[in-house]
């Protein structure tokens, strides 16, 4: 596991000098679903990463990423290690490897951009919130939708012990109030995969405060997977003296699938201009 301290510098940087990384999302040989493939469009001087959740896939994010895109953002949205082929493969990667194929995206947007923000839903959300602490003032925003730092779930505190028994629990995917919709994710929750995501909890929150840069909070009211006093917890802990929560009333919490993503573009746009 990575070092959970206050070092500025990042995990694949730590890594890289010890003469190792952790490994790129390689799409070459795997058999994807559409839905599962990464999604870049080049664009402007202002770019942004959107980052998928836990069992998801950047096909949940492509309507949100191809509309920033029709603005004239240079957007990426990558497919995070061990997710879009079969649930077992995300028991095979930690929050770390998630984490640096999130980076990876970043540093090439910002690489061709004057200006990058992150963005990202749920679990996406956690780690972008992680990058923006760790990256500082190389991240010009953050927007983050119904994102995941806690759970009040009674089954989450014996993931440490059934992680070495249970591969798998029902899924927490396609929590969408629009008729039709279906979120492209896994129909399991990978337990060791849901386990790191709590270790990436714990570094996410311990940093709060360093979380400096302006910040979005788009919030479902009704959400069945991520409570949303997670978002409350954020608005408080955040260190950036400029940060502002949006109520989605019309949506579960896959909101960029929703009936409320004109209302996340529309913030978001706006958003990304005002900074």
């Amino acid at each position: 596991m990575a070092n959970d301290g206050h070092a500025d510098i990042t995990f694949a940087r730590i890594l890289a000098s010890a003469g190792t990384s952790p490994r790129p999302c390689d799409d070459r040989g795997v058999s994807l679903r559409p839905e599962a493939e990464p999604f870049h469009a080049p664009g402007g001087p202002v770019g942004a990463v959107l980052c998928h959740g836990l069992t998801g896939m950047p096909g949940s994010l492509r309507a949100w990423g191809e509309q920033l895109a029709a603005a004239g953002l240079t957007v990426r949205i990558p497919r995070l290690p061990g997710h879009g082929t079969r649930w077992q493969d995300a028991n095979r990667t930690t929050w770390q490897d998630w984490y640096a194929e999130l980076e990876r995206a970043f540093d090439d947007v910002r690489s061709h951009c004057d200006k990058a923000f992150v963005m990202g839903l749920s679990m996406g959300g956690t780690l972008v919130l992680r990058l923006a602490e760790q990256r500082g003032e190389d991240v010009a925003g953050v927007v983050v939708v119904n994102p995941s730092l806690f759970t009040t779930r009674k089954d989450a505190k014996v993931l440490p012990a059934i992680r070495l028994f249970v591969p798998s629990m029902p899924p927490v995917g396609n929590d969408v109030k629009k008729p039709g919709v279906t979120e492209p994710a896994y129909d399991r929750l990978p337990v060791k995969a849901a386990y790191q995501l709590s270790r990436l909890w714990k570094v996410t929150n311990a940093d709060l405060s360093r979380l400096t840069q302006p910040l979005l909070v788009l919030t479902s009211r009704d959400d069945h997977v991520v409570e949303p006093i997670n978002s409350d917890r954020l608005m408080e802990a955040a260190g950036s003296p400029d940060k502002r929560q949006v109520i989605l009333e019309d949506s579960f919490h896959v909101a960029t699938m929703d009936n409320d993503l004109p209302r996340i573009v529309d913030e978001t746009l706006s958003f990304v201009e005002a900074h």
